[in-house]
C-alpha cells in the first residue's frame, strides 16, 4: 500500500540517476560551487555496470574517450579497462568530488508547476513510501540504457528451456555443452556469443537486421581512435570508405558469414540514426571456424527451439536476448515536450539535446557514449550556474511561501 508523500524542499538541482552520467553532472556543478540533490532507484552507483553487465565486459573504446570531466583513469589501468577497474573509477569519482547520491528512491513522477515555477518530483522507496521533492532545476540523468527491451517474438512462452535478457547474463560457465541461441548482433550479442562458445557452449548468432561490423583494432590502433582522428581531417563519407576497405581486409567479407552491410557507411548511418556499429573481439573468427552458427531472423519460438525465416529448424537449450535497453523517461516525466514519447530520447539531436525549457536538463542521450555524456555535464553546470547566484536566494524564498 502506498504511503502519502512528505514533501522536501531542494534548495538546489535535482539529478536523476547515478552511473556515470549523473555523477559528471553532479562532480561539474560542485566544481563550480553547486550542491546537487542525487536520486538514484537501485542501492549503488551505476548499477547497469554493477547488476546488470556479463563478467567478461571490459570498455570497448579506449580509456581516454571514456573519463569523467576532471579526473582520467589511473595510469596503470589497462587500454580498455575491465568491468571491476570501471566500477573501480567511478566509486573513486564518487568519493573524489564528495558526491552521495540518495539511494532506493525510484522516481515516480516529475511534473513541471507553472504556477510556483518548479519541478515536484515524486519517489517512491522500497517500503512504498514516497517523497516528494521540489526544486528549480531537473537533471534527467538516467540514459539510454535504463530498462531492458524484451521483444514479442510468437511463442516465446511456449519455448521448454530458459530465456533471459543479456541483463542476466554473467558469463557462458553453466552452458558448457549446451545448444544455446544469441538473439541479437550488437555488441553484446557479438560479445556474449563469443564467451559461450568459450565456454565449449554450441553456439548460434541470430543475425536479423543489416549491420557494420568493424575490427575493434587495426594494427594495433583502436579503430575507434582512429576514425576520430581521421573525421578532423577528411569528410565522413572518406573516413567511412577507409573503415570499410579496412574491415574487409583484416575481417575478410563478412557478408559470407550472414551480416549484410547497410548501405549507408558505419559513421554517416551512426550520426544519422545512432546505430553503432559492432567492434569485433573476436567472434567473426570463430564464426569463421564453425564454433558459432549464424541465423536470419527468427519465424517463431517453438517448446524445442526455434523456427528461422529461411525455414530451418534447429532446437536449443537456452535462448539470450540480446535485444539492448531503451529510455524509460516517458513513463515518469509528465508533460514536458523535450523527451520524444516514443524512444525516451530528447527530440533535439547532439549537441543540442542537452537544454529543454523550465530548468529540465538532459545528460548522457547523446548516442555518443561516455564522451558525449561528459560534454552534456559541462554545458549543463554552466548553464545552471548564470542562474545559481541570482535564482537559488529567489528559490528559498519561494520554499518558505509554500511551506505556509
Amino acid at each position: 500500500m502506498t504511503k502519502s508523500a512528505s514533501c522536501l524542499w531542494v534548495t538546489c538541482p535535482i539529478v536523476i540517476g547515478a552511473g556515470p552520467s549523473g555523477l559528471a553532472t553532479a562532480a561539474c556543478l560542485k566544481r563550480k560551487g553547486i550542491p546537487c540533490l542525487i536520486l538514484e532507484r537501485d542501492d549503488c552507483i551505476a548499477s547497469l555496470w554493477k547488476l546488470k553487465t556479463y563478467d567478461r565486459l571490459r570498455l570497448h573504446l579506449p580509456k581516454r574517450f571514456c573519463e569523467l570531466p576532471f579526473m582520467p583513469f589511473p595510469a596503470d589501468f589497462p587500454t580498455y579497462p575491465t568491468k571491476d577497474q570501471f566500477l573501480d573509477y567511478l566509486e573513486s569519482y564518487k568519493n573524489h568530488f564528495g558526491l552521495d547520491p540518495v539511494f532506493n528512491k525510484t522516481v515516480v513522477s516529475a511534473e513541471f508547476d507553472h504556477r510556483h515555477g518548479v519541478w515536484r518530483v515524486i519517489t517512491s522507496g522500497p517500503e512504498h513510501e514516497q517523497i516528494e521533492y521540489v526544486s528549480q532545476w531537473l537533471v534527467v540523468a538516467t540514459g539510454e540504457n535504463a530498462d531492458e527491451v524484451v521483444p514479442f517474438i510468437e511463442g516465446m512462452d511456449d519455448f521448454g528451456g530458459a530465456v533471459l535478457h543479456t541483463s542476466s547474463y554473467r558469463n557462458g560457465r553453466s552452458y558448457c555443452g549446451k545448444d544455446v541461441l544469441v538473439v541479437g548482433c550488437g555488441n553484446s550479442g557479438m560479445e556474449v556469443a563469443l564467451d559461450l562458445a568459450n565456454f565449449n557452449a554450441r553456439t548460434s548468432l541470430v543475425v536479423r537486421d543489416s549491420v557494420h561490423v568493424l575490427p575493434h583494432e587495426m594494427l594495433g590502433i583502436s579503430t575507434f581512435g582512429l576514425f576520430i582522428w581521421m573525421l578532423k581531417w577528411f569528410p565522413i563519407r572518406l573516413v567511412d570508405r577507409f573503415l570499410l576497405l579496412a574491415s574487409r581486409f583484416v575481417l575478410g567479407d563478412t557478408e559470407k558469414f550472414g551480416f549484410r552491410r547497410p548501405k549507408i557507411g558505419p559513421l554517416e548511418l551512426k550520426s544519422i540514426s545512432g546505430k553503432t556499429p559492432v567492434l569485433d573481439l573476436g567472434t567473426i573468427a570463430k564464426i569463421k571456424s564453425g564454433n558459432i552458427k549464424v541465423y536470419p531472423g527468427i519465424k517463431r519460438i517453438t517448446y524445442l527451439g526455434a523456427e528461422f525465416v529461411d525455414g530451418r529448424k534447429e532446437s536449443f537449450d537456452a535462448i539470450i536476448l540480446a535485444t539492448g535497453f531503451k529510455s524509460n523517461v516517458p513513463q515518469w516525466l509528465k508533460g514536458a515536450d523535450m523527451f520524444s514519447e516514443k524512444d525516451g530520447m530528447p527530440r533535439e539531436p547532439f549537441p543540442k539535446g542537452w537544454k529543454g525549457e523550465d530548468g529540465l536538463y538532459a545528460v548522457g542521450f547523446t548516442r555518443r557514449g561516455l564522451l558525449g555524456a561528459s560534454f552534456d555535464a559541462q554545458k549543463v553546470a554552466e548553464d545552471i550556474e548564470l542562474q545559481w547566484r541570482a535564482e537559488a536566494p529567489k528559490f528559498m524564498d519561494l520554499s518558505t511561501a509554500l511551506s505556509l
